[in-house]
């Protein structure tokens, strides 16, 4: 059994607002880290919530960034597509713009620091007003290092009322990638692919309750950004055990490990390995499904390709 650490990974559904660490909530005067499983979404969001507020300075968000970037290299990330709710942030704190520059000199200093590249994806909660989506698609055309937008939070939000956003974002270039079928049902997958446009679903567990949906998700090879801890967590899945990763993969869908910022990429790994019986080849194909689901540039992907077979080898 090689080294989980030592596997090149990608990062492709991470909320950085949920990877504050523990002291530096601490330090910033937070509340003591919460433990256990949260009995309802709404009850994790507002927990989130209280997290966020902590952030009130340039300094706070270039602080988290950095130690994201570190954090994620011990755990052998080699590329991140971090999440970010700039535009939430920038509201609340009078500065539209402060908020995402100090993340992005966080995330260009971390890469110097520790070798780990990352992209920045911002994301819209579905309950906020299209108003602030459409700042939100502003920030992100004014800054290279993000590459895409989204949608987020409570599926039982629709995302019809975001759709012009979202077609003028996707006809500037810009990624689209949503969060649907986690709490949500296949009808929020169906518009996430038809009014949403999105490359790769942000969980995607539910499409297994409609065959005629996995068939088509998989046809269409759109990714799935799956984080079993995650969806324990939350309680929308009993236990590790009883999760759907073995299932989603074995209907042939195109499946990432992730960790949405609940545990560390390299634990989660660990543990689908003692849980499934994983071995390091199925594991290699998962770090190597993460790669190809991202939006690295083709060179990084096929260096970072050749870094999982080598691991393999070891």
């Amino acid at each position: 059994m090689r080294d989980v650490r030592l596997l090149p990974k990608a990062h492709l559904h991470v909320h950085l607002e949920s990877t504050v660490r523990p002291g530096t909530q601490r330090e910033l005067g937070g509340p003591p880290e919460r433990q256990g499983t949260f009995a309802t979404f709404r009850e994790f969001a507002d927990h989130r919530a209280l997290v966020r507020g902590l952030l009130r300075t340039r300094e706070h968000f270039r602080q988290v960034a950095l130690e994201f970037c570190e954090d994620e290299a011990a755990q052998g990330t080699r590329y991140a597509e971090v999440m970010f709710t700039a535009a939430s942030h920038g509201e609340r704190l009078g500065d539209m713009e402060m908020p995402l520059e100090g993340v992005l000199e966080g995330l260009a200093e971390g890469a110097e620091r520790y070798g780990i590249e990352c992209r920045v994806l911002l994301d819209h909660s579905r309950r906020r007003p299209v108003e602030r989506l459409w700042e939100t698609f502003k920030l992100a055309t004014r800054h290279d290092e993000v590459i895409g937008i989204g949608l987020a939070g409570d599926e039982s939000y629709p995302l019809a009322p975001f759709a012009e956003v979202l077609e003028t974002a996707r006809d500037t270039g810009l990624h689209l990638v949503h969060h649907a079928g986690e709490a949500a049902g296949p009808d929020s997958i169906r518009e996430a692919i038809t009014v949403g446009h999105t490359e790769r679903l942000g969980h995607g567990i539910r499409v297994l309750d409609d065959p005629d949906l996995v068939a088509e998700v998989r046809e269409r090879g759109i990714p799935l950004e799956v984080c079993p801890t995650s969806n324990v967590l939350l309680s929308l899945v009993p236990s590790l055990a009883e999760h759907p990763l073995p299932l989603l993969r074995a209907s042939g869908l195109a499946v990432t490990l992730n960790t949405d910022g609940e545990t560390a990429l390299a634990d989660e790994y660990a543990r689908v390995r003692e849980v499934f019986g994983y071995d390091d080849t199925a594991l290699a194909e998962l770090a190597t499904a993460s790669i190809d689901a991202s939006f690295a540039a083709p060179h990084l992907k096929a260096a970072l390709r050749a870094d999982v077979a080598r691991w393999l080898t070891q």
